[in-house]
C-alpha cells in the first residue's frame, strides 16, 4: 500500500497542495497583488501566519487568497447550515378516495386536505378505479366528475398542479397550496 494519501479532498487546495508555478495573489483585506511565483505567495502567507487558499483553479493563472483557512471553513459551514435552516421543504401528502364516496365521507377527507394545504404541503388525491366501479349507470367515467367536485370544494385554498393521464388505472390530481404574497 502506498504512503500517499489517495483520498480526494472536496475543499480547495491550500498551501503546499497548490502545484501551479505562478498564481494571482489576493491579500486577506482584498488587495490584488498580481501574478507571482507560488513559492513567493506561500512565503507571504507564512509570514502573515495565514494560509494560501486556491479560490479559482480553472483560470489561466490560478487565483489564490491569503486567509485563515480554518475560519473560512467555519464561515462556509455556518452559511450552509443557515441556508438549510431557512429552506422550506414541501412534502407530498396522499389522500385516497373511492369513486362513489358519500358526501359526508368526502367532507371528512377534505378536512384532511385543508389541513395539509394549510401546513404548506402539496396533496395528491388519488382514486383507484377498477372493474364495474369505474363507470356510472349512464356509461360515463365517474372520476372526472368527482375531481371537479373536489376542486370546487377546495376553491381558493389550493391550485390544481397536475392530473394523471386518462388511461392510468389509478387516477390522481395534485393540489398545491396557494402562495401568500
Amino acid at each position: 500500500m502506498n504512503n500517499r494519501d489517495t483520498r480526494r479532498d472536496n475543499g480547495p487546495r491550500i498551501n503546499n497542495r497548490i502545484f501551479a508555478k505562478s498564481v494571482q495573489v489576493i491579500t486577506a483585506d482584498g488587495q490584488n497583488l498580481g501574478v507571482m511565483p507560488t513559492a513567493n505567495a506561500l512565503a507571504m502567507a507564512e509570514n502573515a501566519g495565514l494560509d494560501l487558499v486556491e479560490i479559482n483553479a480553472n483560470a489561466d493563472t490560478p487565483i489564490v487568497k491569503i486567509m485563515d483557512y480554518g475560519k473560512y471553513k467555519y464561515e462556509q459551514k455556518k452559511r450552509a447550515s443557515e441556508a438549510k435552516k431557512n429552506q422550506k421543504t414541501i412534502e407530498m401528502r396522499d389522500v385516497w378516495v373511492k369513486p362513489f364516496i358519500e358526501e359526508n365521507d368526502l367532507q371528512i377527507k377534505m378536512k384532511k386536505v385543508f389541513e395539509f394545504l394549510g401546513n404548506g404541503d402539496k396533496v395528491k388525491i388519488s382514486v383507484m378505479t377498477k372493474g364495474r366501479k369505474r363507470v356510472l349507470a349512464q356509461g360515463r367515467d365517474a372520476v372526472p366528475e368527482l375531481f371537479a367536485h373536489i376542486l370546487e370544494i377546495i376553491g381558493d385554498a389550493g391550485t390544481l398542479e397536475s392530473k394523471s393521464k386518462p388511461d392510468e388505472r389509478t387516477k390522481s390530481i395534485i393540489v398545491a397550496p396557494v402562495k401568500s404574497k
